[in-house]
């Protein structure tokens, strides 16, 4: 456990040195020494902003602000001091400093979008004197010019624009040789795909309900079948991580495309859209799916978020979204998006929400020390009005499950002063005491690649039920988060029901038992033959790929798949099943062909093959046919 031997010196496992202003590490970790910081930073808020200070204490006190307008107006007014108290205890100035600049830096891009491409170039309707080659050209001399980056062409280009709009008489011709370019772009169908990945660009496209996907029809296998743009296919190998998320300049396009709802009360991404705004008794609206657009289910502050990010205040927004969300790591971006179903926006592309929340929880994780703040922040808040854990109540819970449920009871349980036990029928391999005793310096230090990372069990349906589309790194921040608490343990293997019974729960002192074992079970077909061999479940197929590890190059698991694979439903499921399927198949060729080339030099084709039916000495032909095909075409490639 980590409550004996932290390092009272805060240095972490890398020798890196934690030399946190006026506290030892380890009092981050008790109530008194939470309570000593709470005490720190309300003084620091008092020097800073006296009248945020006496409004923070009166809220804590009980004395509700009026209406959820005047408590973002406070939340708001307080986050910023949030930061710059943080910052101050790390020590950490001189990172968060690059980051708050490197985030502003993109308003240029952003102020160019809005005033040259939004407003300019798309209302523009007359001739265009010169060609667009030449406009390019005269651009990119233009940037030569004013000595502007050469390897960042967007920002130049958006800095040129500014330069000029500071004095628009005098740059008249330059600002409508720069809308002539725009206009280029946005109605010439070979130039927007050449600029499709610059922020700048990337305007909100119409919704149509009827047609989310867009679809092709072709021949194949002598019947009509449909098929995706080929520019919208993200192309894979392995088990890597598939999507590595925006980068930070399309992200803050994001924020800045909010409309900041919260200081009017319409922001129906956290509270839900009403059929009539004002009057609750009607209900929620329901789209022309049929879903009711409910908003984000914690009602997360996410309009005050984007608010202070748009600003570059990375440490201050994880605050505010964690005042609703300290399981942030495992919502987000590939997670959730009732949010955007429930964005202001309805007739077009929604705000893309989840992106935003992942990289403000990333933003920080890249900082020095950025899990040391992320784990503070899920003990210690100061925009919450219960901002301490509580003290011990002497209640000891069970909790049956480790996944989503099981471990968000776990941490609020624990926070509330409950001693928590939480099991789960995986085995849950332990973390590294290094990390658990000792600071972590870098997020680095914790992540590992998709692709050979060793499964840890814990985190239930995230673990091994979503594919790697999702960062499963999170989930090792959130078990850490958990573990290194005094009152909570974490155990795998324990079988509710056969291990550990209710009756034995009770004999062994628990108060009560929280059950977090999923919402359902695989679901069996109920038809003739539908686990006849050569047919699986594709929820056993995925959890058998996942929890067996059998994509790794390493893993030994038995998990035989043959093409062509058919996948019935249209569903999650079956997408990620459809997807996987095909990943896998080419890792067990070419496995296979590894292995038997090299049993071929020690054992003989004689011994590999002897005692092998007719039935399996085919299967095994076509995998090593499959596989040297593989071979070759990675050769090819090369």
């Amino acid at each position: 456990m980590a409550d004996n031997g932290r390092s009272q010196a805060g240095q972490s496992q890398d020798g890196s040195q934690l030399n946190l202003q006026g506290f030892a590490y380890e009092e981050l970790f008790t109530r008194a020494g939470l309570a000593r910081l709470d005490q720190k930073f309300l003084d620091h808020l008092a020097r800073q902003a006296p009248a945020a200070a006496d409004a923070l204490k009166a809220y804590r006190n009980g004395q509700d602000p009026d209406g959820a307008i005047a408590l973002s107006e406070l939340l708001l007014s307080v986050a910023p001091h949030v930061e710059s108290f943080v910052i101050d205890l790390f020590g950490i100035a001189g990172p968060a400093g690059a980051l708050q600049a490197r985030i502003r830096s993109h308003d240029t891009v952003m102020a160019f979008k809005k005033l040259f491409v939004q407003r300019r170039g798309r209302r523009y309707r007359g001739d265009f004197p010169r060609s667009f080659g030449d406009l390019d050209q005269w651009l990119d001399g233009e940037i030569r010019q004013h000595g502007l980056p050469a390897d960042d062409r967007e920002w130049a280009i958006a800095r040129l624009g500014e330069i000029w709009s500071a004095d628009e008489e005098r740059y008249k011709p330059e600002i409508e040789s720069l809308t002539h370019w725009c206009a280029f772009i946005l109605t010439d169908a070979e130039m927007a795909r050449r600029f499709a990945g610059w922020a700048s660009f990337r305007l909100p496209e119409r919704v149509d309900h009827t047609a989310l996907v867009p679809v092709r029809s072709i021949k194949r296998f002598g019947s009509d079948m449909m098929e995706g743009p080929a520019e919208g296919m993200r192309r894979r190998d392995g088990f890597h991580l598939t999507d590595t998320r925006m980068d930070t300049r399309h992200v803050q396009s994001e924020v800045h495309y909010c409309i900041y709802c919260h200081d009017h009360d319409g922001d129906f991404c956290s509270k839900g859209f009403p059929e009539k705004k004002g009057v609750p008794e009607l209900g929620l609206k329901v789209d022309p799916l049929g879903v009711t657009l409910t908003g984000c289910p914690l009602g997360e502050k996410i309009s005050e978020m984007h608010t202070v990010r748009r600003d570059g205040l990375a440490i201050a927004a994880l605050a505010l979204i964690m005042v609703d969300n300290p399981m942030l790591p495992v919502t987000g971006h590939r997670i959730c998006n009732d949010c955007m179903k429930g964005c202001i926006y309805q007739k077009q592309d929604a705000v893309n929400i989840p992106e935003i929340e992942t990289a403000v929880l990333t933003d920080v994780l890249n900082l020095p020390w950025g899990v040391e703040i992320y784990d503070l922040f899920t003990r210690w808040n100061p925009l919450l009005r219960d901002y301490l854990p509580g003290a011990d109540t002497g209640y000891k819970v069970l909790v049956v499950g480790m996944g989503p449920a099981g471990f968000t009871m776990a941490h609020y349980l624990s926070r509330a002063g409950c001693t928590v036990l939480g099991i789960d029928g995986l085995k849950i391999e332990p973390l590294d005491e290094r990390f658990i005793r000792h600071p972590v310096a870098d997020w680095s230090l914790l992540t590992e690649d998709l692709d050979e990372r060793i499964l840890m069990g814990f985190g239930g349906v995230a673990e091994y039920g979503i594919t790697v589309r999702w960062d499963k790194n999170f989930l090792k921040l959130i078990y850490l988060s958990l573990v290194r608490r005094a009152n909570v343990r974490v155990i795998g293997g324990v079988r509710f029901g056969g291990t550990i019974t209710v009756d034995d729960a009770w004999h062994l002192g628990f108060h009560h038992i929280c059950i977090a074992t999923g919402a359902g079970l695989p679901r069996v077909v109920p038809m003739t033959n539908s686990l006849a061999r050569g047919m699986r479940q594709a929820s056993d197929f995925l959890m058998a790929l996942q929890l067996t590890g059998a994509g790794k190059k390493s893993s030994l698991a038995n998990l035989q798949i043959r093409m062509p694979a058919v996948v019935i439903g249209g569903g999650l499921t079956a997408v990620d099943t459809a997807t996987e399927v095909q990943s896998y198949y080419i890792k067990q060729v070419e496995k296979i062909l590894e292995r038997y080339e090299a049993m071929e030099k020690t054992i003989g084709v004689e011994m590999i093959r002897k005692g092998l039916p007719p039935e399996d000495e085919q299967i095994l032909e076509e995998f090593l046919e499959h596989g040297r095909a593989v071979r070759s075409e990675r050769a090819r490639a090369q």
